[in-house]
């Protein structure tokens, strides 16, 4: 059993241990609250991974810090109070401090970025890897401190240890002020990356669609609340739904299964045949008709059936949530809802380097190498196609970035039937036109600027709605609305402009 520390949240003592999140820590001794808006309504984690910035508390002082991605310390002092004054807080402002070379730069170590690093050092270049979590593994292999990591994943850990890959742990890049540099804002302060070849393997998150009351602390993403979970939050007899699209929503209800949550339903919105889909396995992909017949099997006695949520309801926090088939709709109680739609790829840094975008993924040749030469683009930022493209093209694009092009071919077949998955993904889960129908003109729709539907639909593009509501403008810089206006309007974001995350003033001035 691991060692317990005491930490202080908004000032009661806490015991609890060093491998929760703030975040986890947090919802258990306020109920699942973590802030207030800027209007003032509750809010709680809802991405689970750094994106969303709705878990944002102090830490020692230090305001508007995403508890989600910071683990608990002895003696730490947390504070959600919407009253803190962040003017009297003691903040360290970061500024530049050392430099790093690299022959090939590596961004995110999700399953894409280890065999891309590694592959790069086996062919003798100088790598680092840089990730905003604590460990490797990224999302699909996030660390679980209460089970061991699977035979697949510890493979390509212990790969990646035998190599000299310099790791940068809790680091995030927010700029690249010039061909072949970057800027990361890391714990110790801004470091400068200088880089010959660069490999993007930024993953994906998920994307959220507004419905009336889908603001309120006990909504999490799909992924959001298994990441949370595997970061020391309880869901022990808890009473879950799990809604929205995509196989995902299997995978999370199985392992919320096992962590002693009671699973009401699985509500899958497409209208698809999910048979005709693992028919189509059979040819495509066998091994994910496997996967997805062992997750059914655990899943046994939750009901698995087409709905999707159109309302959740509580007064401060989650207490039901409403959901309908299309013809009839019901009120199912639950004290926590798992509901995300797809995912969408992280196109944020790729924009901004300039690399050419296509129907929401970056385009690249048969090596991987983007529009941009010297910069390479795997994993879902290439399409969502789960792990086995992401592995096949990291190595692809590992061997590609180190000069290693025969190497690099040996893998191309196995990668053209991973994007055959990729299209079956996409025409499968496709979202139906009644999610468009969802928000009310009261729904808010973007969560850092409580900006409402009705607002708006008075606009015609994101920039207008931008420039009149701030709609998109908040801490998450729109990777939340974004998607959904996207959705909702056919709106998309014109630019992507420095810093791609917020960050101190002065490691911009330091640039």
């Amino acid at each position: 059993m691991a060692d317990r520390i005491a930490l202080t949240i908004n000032g009661h003592p806490m015991e609890t241990t060093a491998e929760t999140s703030v975040a986890s820590a947090v919802m258990q001794a306020s109920g699942g609250v973590t802030r207030r808006s800027v209007t003032g309504e509750p809010r709680g984690p809802l991405c689970g991974m750094g994106v969303c910035f709705e878990c944002r508390v102090t830490i020692d002082g230090v305001p508007h810090q995403r508890s989600c991605q910071t683990s608990c310390q002895p003696g730490m002092r947390v504070d959600s109070n919407p009253n803190f004054n962040a003017s009297e807080a003691s903040v360290t402002t970061l500024r530049s401090g050392s430099e790093m070379n690299a022959d090939v730069l590596v961004v995110g170590a999700g399953p894409a970025g280890m065999a891309a690093a590694c592959c790069a050092a086996e062919a003798g270049k100088r790598v680092v890897l840089i990730d905003d979590n604590p460990h490797a593994g990224g999302q699909i292999w996030r660390h679980d401190p209460a089970k061991a990591p699977s035979k697949h994943a510890a493979t390509w850990i212990e790969r990646m240890r035998r190599h000299p890959i310099e790791f940068m742990t809790t680091a995030q890049i927010i700029a690249a002020p010039a061909e072949g540099k970057m800027l990361a804002e890391t714990a110790g302060g801004l470091v400068t990356l200088r880089f010959a070849r660069m490999i993007l393997a930024c993953g994906a998150r998920e994307r959220f669609l507004p419905f009336p009351g889908w603001t309120l602390p006990g909504i999490f993403g799909a992924g959001g609340l298994q990441a949370l979970v595997k970061s020391g939050f309880s869901v022990n007899e808890r009473k879950v739904v799990v809604a929205g699209s995509g196989p995902l929503l299997l995978a999370v209800a199985a392992y919320l299964r096992k962590r002693g949550a009671d699973v009401r339903l699985i509500a899958e919105q497409t209208r698809a045949s999910l048979l005709r889909f693992g028919a189509s396995l059979v040819w495509n992909q066998p091994s994910k008709l496997t996967e997805a017949i062992s997750l059914r099997w655990q899943l046994r006695g939750i009901s698995y059936r087409t709905a999707w949520p159109i309302r959740a309801n509580g007064a401060n926090c989650l207490e039901s949530v409403t959901l309908t088939d299309g013809s009839r709709s019901w009120t199912e109680p639950c004290d926590a809802l798992a509901c995300g739609f797809g995912l969408v790829a992280n196109l944020e840094l790729p924009t901004l380097l300039g690399c050419a975008i296509s129907n929401g993924a970056v385009q690249v040749d048969r090596w991987q190498q983007t529009s941009k030469p010297g910069i390479y683009a795997i994993g879902e930022l290439t399409g969502v196609g789960g792990i086995d493209k992401a592995l096949v093209e990291g190595q692809i694009a590992g061997w590609a970035a180190a000069d290693q092009p025969n190497q690099a071919a040996a893998f191309l077949s196995e990668r053209d039937q991973a994007a055959r998955f990729v299209h079956l993904l996409d025409d499968t889960f496709a979202l139906r036109q009644e999610l468009r129908s969802l928000p009310d003109a009261e729904t808010i729709v973007c969560r850092c600027e409580d900006v409402r539907f009705g607002r708006l639909s008075h606009f015609t593009s994101f920039r207008d709605a931008k420039l009149q509501t701030r709609c998109g403008m908040g801490s998450c810089q729109g990777r939340i609305c974004g998607p959904a206006v996207q959705f909702l309007f056919g709106w998309s974001s014109d630019t992507i402009r420095p810093p791609i995350l917020p960050t101190a003033l002065a490691n911009l001035a330091d640039s």
